[in-house]
């Protein structure tokens, strides 16, 4: 399971680790390779989740310097330091021009927020009230009990639906936000882009499925629809009937169904003032907070981070840019002086392999000539005898010394 670039970084720098004493090498067992396999497949894991979220990081540091930079530009227009290495929509980058875009970073975007922390923050003190005084029903004080009882004596069922879909909308948010956010020893949580492992998947699962009857049952003691809450003979919901009654057991039902909500008063309370964070900081677990020695290093660490990563990625565009440059300049003439060579290669190689036919021929001929006529001349000489005393001119008064 070991991806192969890691296995090439490790062997760069093996040699220092090689023992060349073969008799001291043990073999591993199973139960130790079992083991090794297991690690290597979380560590290769964490590395990239890792990656991952540094680069994500260093996006939003990089949009953040952006749209600091583009408030006071008088043109306009939002300019990126960098390019998104992302494709891009041609559909939406043809409606969300830099015009549109810097009126909506700079302008329209810090205002959408504020409006919607105002309406969240409505909601979220509603949602507090209601828990604290959802147990009354003569006066009734819950407002989103208040809310559903309107729509009730009007019989407008479309009120009813968009008051129950926004109550428990807002309720979901505000129970799994928090699962999406807590992190269990840094080993179990979400990450984002993919990249959470599959036992924070289902850990996750687990606490989402957990979740969800207690919030259907808070949502309906706060809308007094719950038997228990209302004290009224009415017609049970459909959750009632397959989840059952808190009416069995008395002192749940009379005690603490009614006052463990409260305590979100204290929970809201130790979350304004950080009181967690303060506490863990306390017992020697190191926390980022705004007025302690440790945060400051940390952010002078961190910009200085990102200092970095910002030259590093102008060196490389700045090389890119170069590269391009050279190539529109110099490429076309490259080009055609690279065919010209061929051209002229393909010329000269073809003149070569015309003369050397030429001359390969030509001589061929001229040996052809000259062996016909030694084969001729051998044809018509007579023989000779070489065991003779004298060579005469006639052969017949060799014969007739004999």
């Amino acid at each position: 399971q070991c991806p192969t670039e890691y296995q090439e970084r490790m062997g760069r720098n093996m040699d220092d680790y090689e023992d060349f004493d073969e008799r001291q090498n043990s073999y591993p067992s199973e139960k130790s390779l079992v083991k090794l396999h297991k690690q290597v497949i979380y560590s290769v894991q964490r590395h990239r989740r890792t990656q991952v979220q540094w680069h994500i990081l260093l996006e939003q540091a990089f949009y953040l310097e952006d749209v600091a930079k583009n408030e006071t530009s008088a043109t306009r227009q939002f300019v990126h330091t960098f390019h998104s290495q992302e494709p891009e929509n041609k559909i939406i980058h043809y409606f969300y021009t830099p015009t549109v875009e810097w009126y909506w970073e700079c302008l329209l975007r810090p205002w959408f927020y504020r409006v919607l922390a105002v309406v969240l923050a409505t909601f979220s003190v509603i949602v507090v009230w209601s828990e604290c005084t959802f147990f009354s029903t003569k006066p009734v004080l819950s407002l989103f009990a208040v809310f559903i009882q309107l729509a009730e004596k009007t019989y407008n069922y479309i009120y009813i639906e968009m008051a129950c879909f926004l109550t428990i909308f807002f309720l979901s948010i505000c129970v799994y936000s928090t699962v999406f956010r807590i992190r269990v020893f840094n080993y179990y949580y979400l990450a984002s882009h993919h990249q959470t492992d599959a036992y924070s998947l289902l850990f996750s699962g687990m606490l989402f499925c957990r979740l969800t009857p207690p919030l259907c049952l808070n949502f309906l003691g706060l809308t007094h629809m719950d038997a228990t809450i209302s004290h009224k003979n009415t017609q049970p919901t459909a959750y009632t009937s397959i989840m059952g009654s808190m009416r069995v057991l008395s002192f749940i039902a009379d005690g603490f169904y009614i006052y463990y909500p409260m305590l979100v008063v204290i929970l809201c309370i130790a979350t304004y003032f950080s009181l967690g964070t303060r506490c863990l900081n306390l017992l020697g677990f190191q926390q980022f907070m705004g007025d302690s020695e440790m945060t400051s290093d940390l952010i002078d660490e961190g910009k200085e981070l990102i200092r970095r990563e910002k030259r590093k990625r102008q060196r490389q565009e700045e090389g890119e840019n170069r590269r391009r440059e050279w190539k529109e300049r110099y490429g076309n003439r490259d080009d055609s002086t690279r065919n010209r060579a061929v051209h002229t290669d393909q010329k000269e190689s073809s003149f070569s392999e015309t003369n050397t036919n030429r001359s390969l021929s030509k001589y061929t001929r001229s040996n052809g000539r000259t062996e016909r006529d030694r084969i001729e001349l051998l044809q018509d000489a007579e023989p000779l005898d070489f065991n003779a005393d004298s060579i005469n001119d006639d052969p017949l008064e060799s014969d007739s010394g004999r």
